[in-house]
């Protein structure tokens, strides 16, 4: 009996963990329905402190205001880290599927590559809009249309 309740006890916690992870669902995105593990480490960098995360997210912001269109996606952070990247789409077609939003993905590849970061880091060729998210040391990234699916991609620190 001690066992069994030992065993319910354990999967109560780990229920319980799960739900802590997943607190955004159902406030910001529909739960997550796919996921992918991103764990190339493509370049040793500095500490990447929250900080150097929320700067990130607030300079895209800003650009995307400043812009004369209005913004197709929202980016925000999340955690006590702010280690959680949230992506989510302000229209009802620029992510109406996952591939629409690797595409944006593969967009925001483009743009970083021309940075001078990653042009003194030798990685305009080879690094990817993900590689930048794992040198900042972001834990997730979550991307949704914001009404039917959500898919969170999964960065390891290497350790």
């Amino acid at each position: 009996m001690r066992i069994l309740l030992a065993a319910f006890v354990i999967m109560l916690a780990g229920f319980a963990s799960a739900k802590e992870n997943d607190r955004y669902v159902g406030y910001y995105y529909p739960e997550v329905g796919s996921q992918e593990d991103f764990a190339r480490i493509i370049a040793d960098t500095p500490f990447a402190s929250r900080d150097v995360r929320v700067n990130f997210v607030t300079t895209i912001t800003k650009a995307q205001l400043e812009a004369p269109e209005s913004p197709r996606f929202v980016l925000f952070t999340k955690g006590g880290d702010s280690d959680t990247l949230i992506m989510l789409a302000l229209d009802d077609d620029i992510f109406k599927t996952l591939y629409r939003a690797r595409a944006l993905m593969a967009q925001l590849t483009s743009n970083i590559r021309g940075t001078a970061f990653f042009r003194q880091q030798k990685l305009e060729v080879a690094g990817t809009f993900y590689d930048m998210l794992q040198m900042m040391q972001f834990k997730r990234l979550v991307i949704s249309d914001g009404e039917t699916w959500a898919h969170q991609v999964n960065f390891s620190s290497g350790e």
